[in-house]
């Protein structure tokens, strides 16, 4: 051990170890032999202030890991129990390089301390003999690391700094339905975790993308931390009982546990305690005494006002389709209900409406979050999940600069500055900067690492600004974390259709479909069905998910695609193109900024046999950033439908350009109907 450098070394390999736990180590090696109490070891090393043993206890465990020391047989730290611990291996001091009372407190956390020279004092070597021992220490150096390297090979690097993953509770109650009061719990106590300066929170992962069977160590290794808090929630009318239990993913020990029968009401003070007691285990000393952990966990005093609002946040992060989101709306509402105050409440149902607004594209939904943003921000427009909202209120209606002001406000709340960098990345790329957005992406998931969700957008993003196959890796691997997301494989569905990779696409539609019957889903399989010439059994398909959606401008205009193909179907087709126009101008009056909203419109006035209005949905779907490659297949299509082939093969040009799969262009009806749609892109007479 070097107190000057700061480094335990064991055989031949460097053991990383925390600051404090370095502190507690030298303490124990500065009084060989003796039984130093918790007390004086707690007030040595962090002082006593607001600290609760388990930081001790916390350390210890570290240490033994590092020292490959067994508490049952020690070698090296003996336990005394309830007394304190001593250290009882043999100690061989080494001369020390400079004088004791120039060396810092090994406890200070910091830089390591690095002795400087006094001038005139070294001596000098011969160049010659300087090259060699340069040689020399470069040789010793990697025959170090070479060592370390052979001893820890195939094993993942463990995280050194203050870390923890919060697996979604577990639920007791005879009633399977209270999961949501379980898990929602569980997601409240990882928002909290996450705004405590100093610890590292991995990403929130649903219980079904969670292997039980693995050891604490193993899921350590998976999950990338040092610790994991896991609970038992049983709730019986009135009453409620919580096990928790905070574990060392380095050795499987136990750091902390506790168990909480109590009152509904008394909900609040327990995860607070709960929390608090986690935090000071991980860092010490909470600089506000757990002030802001305790306003975190209590957004509200009323207890069926928080529980109607973990069961609407349960049903938002998993909707099945546009009803389960009004479903969770319903639930917000509720709390409202039971407290007319409950601003996060309000900030969900903004939420809601601004989902069902994007997914369905439906002009009432923007209406209504707009509403419902308002109201929230007169609540109160201080909290993180207020800003949040309005932030995603303005990226959705294209008002860039507002949504941007909302999310940097967001940022201030430690707890939601992961989600407001990835709204932040998302305005961005909307503007034509996607390094900009890249980066941004890079911090949200530095600061929640593996997590599903950002994965799903970062790949969106990188589709589409073109870069398709690298949205794909993103998808793939969102979907390897949290497979049970039915609209993560939706998505990854849809890009690997848009690269022409049908039969994976179809694999991926399978699975999303056998999660959630997903509207979008079976458009895509619609589609694909078309591209195949089964026109009838496409346009049936396309009726299906009308019906889960039928404020979708998009899929009308597929319906309007198929039934065009059918003998008998040209009536039809023509008004399901003149309903799919018009609610995509109602859509394109609210957000303009979207192009491949104005190209679809340009196909479907074509259609109609409106030249005109289509060139003007063209120009101004060429005159946005994003997306450039798909406009430019679906635009090709459309000049050739109204007859003007120069511009189309114009944008065949750029969309091959861009990466559009052949096969793509070779599927396309109106190209092929043109003559266009062969590899060179010359027309065939």
């Amino acid at each position: 051990m070097d107190a000057a450098a700061h480094t335990l070394v064991r055989d031949g390999g460097i053991q990383q170890v925390e600051p404090k736990a370095f502190a507690v180590l030298l303490e124990l090696l500065r009084h060989p032999g003796e039984l130093i109490d918790r007390d004086r070891l707690l007030d040595a090393v962090w002082g006593h202030r607001h600290v609760t043993p388990g930081v001790l206890t916390r350390a210890i465990a570290q240490l033994r890991t590092a020292l490959n020391d067994n508490a049952l047989h020690p070698r090296y730290i003996q336990t005394q129990h309830a007394l304190g611990y001593r250290f009882v291996g043999t100690l061989e001091e080494e001369p020390e390089a400079v004088p004791a009372e120039s060396a810092p407190d090994a406890s200070v956390e910091g830089e390591p301390y690095r002795p400087m020279p006094h001038a005139g004092t070294e001596r000098r070597l011969e160049p010659r003999y300087q090259a060699g021992l340069w040689l020399l220490a470069a040789l010793l150096l990697a025959l170090a690391l070479a060592w370390g390297a052979r001893q820890h090979r195939g094993a993942p690097a463990l995280a050194v700094s203050p870390s923890i993953a919060v697996l979604p509770f577990t639920t007791l109650s005879d009633d399977r339905r209270d999961d949501y009061f379980a898990e929602g719990l569980a997601t409240e106590m990882h928002s909290a975790l996450a705004g405590v300066r100093g610890i590292k929170v991995a990403a929130w992962l649903p219980p079904e993308a969670i292997d039980r069977k693995l050891d604490m160590q193993a899921l350590g290794r998976k999950l990338g931390v040092a610790t994991v808090l896991d609970a038992t929630v049983r709730r019986e009318g009135q009453r409620f009982r919580i096990s928790a239990r905070l574990s060392d993913t380095g050795n499987g020990v136990t750091l902390w546990s506790r168990t909480y029968e109590r009152d509904a009401a008394a909900i609040f003070d327990t995860q607070s305690e709960i929390a608090s007691e986690v935090a000071t285990t991980l860092v010490g000393v909470l600089p506000d005494a757990g002030e802001g952990l305790r306003k975190r966990l209590t957004p509200t005093r009323n207890f069926a006002a928080f529980d109607a609002y973990l069961l609407g946040m349960w049903q938002l992060m998993k909707p099945r389709s546009e009803v389960a989101e009004g479903e969770a709306i319903a639930s917000f509402n509720n709390a409202l209900a039971q407290d007319a105050k409950f601003a996060r409440a309000q900030a969900g149902i903004c939420r809601g409406h601004i989902w069902q607004f994007i997914a369905a594209r439906s002009v009432d939904a923007l209406n209504r979050a707009t509403q419902a943003c308002d109201r929230a921000r007169q609540m109160d427009p201080r909290i993180g999940a207020v800003q949040l909202a309005l932030g995603d209120l303005y990226a959705a209606t294209g008002e860039t600069q507002k949504a941007l002001m909302h999310y940097r406000a967001a940022e201030n709340d430690a707890s939601e500055k992961a989600n407001a960098l990835v709204g932040e990345a998302k305005a961005h790329a909307s503007t034509g900067n996607p390094e900009l957005a890249m980066r941004l992406f890079t911090q949200a998931l530095e600061l929640s690492p593996g997590n599903p969700l950002i994965l799903g957008r970062l790949g969106y993003m990188q589709y589409q600004a073109g870069a398709v196959q690298e949205g794909i890796t993103s998808l793939a691997k969102a979907v390897d974390l949290d497979p049970g997301n039915a609209r993560l494989w939706s998505t990854y569905g849809g890009m690997l259709m848009a690269s022409g990779r049908n039969a994976d696409a179809i694999h991926a539609f399978e699975k999303s479909m056998s999660i959630e019957p997903l509207e979008h889903v079976i458009g895509n399989l619609g589609l694909l069905k078309y591209e195949e010439g089964n026109y009838r059994e496409a346009a049936d398909l396309h009726r299906k998910s009308i019906a889960l959606d039928s404020d979708n401008f998009e899929l009308w205009g597929n319906l309007a695609d198929a039934l065009a193909e059918l003998p008998d179907g040209a009536a039809q087709a023509r008004d399901a193109y003149s309903k799919a126009a018009g609610m995509a101008e109602s859509f394109l009056a609210h957000k303009s900024d979207d192009a491949m909203a104005y190209s679809l419109l340009a196909w479907y006035r074509a259609n109609l046999g409106d030249a005109a209005g289509a060139r003007e949905s063209i120009r101004r779907a060429e005159a946005l950033p994003v997306g450039q490659d798909e406009v430019a297949l679906r635009n090709a299509g459309t000049f050739a439908v109204i007859g003007d082939i120069p511009q189309a093969r114009l944008r065949l040009q750029r969309a091959r350009a861009a990466g559009i799969p052949e096969a793509r262009i070779a599927g396309d009806k109106a190209l092929q109907r043109a003559g266009l749609a062969n590899s060179a892109g010359v027309r065939r007479d």
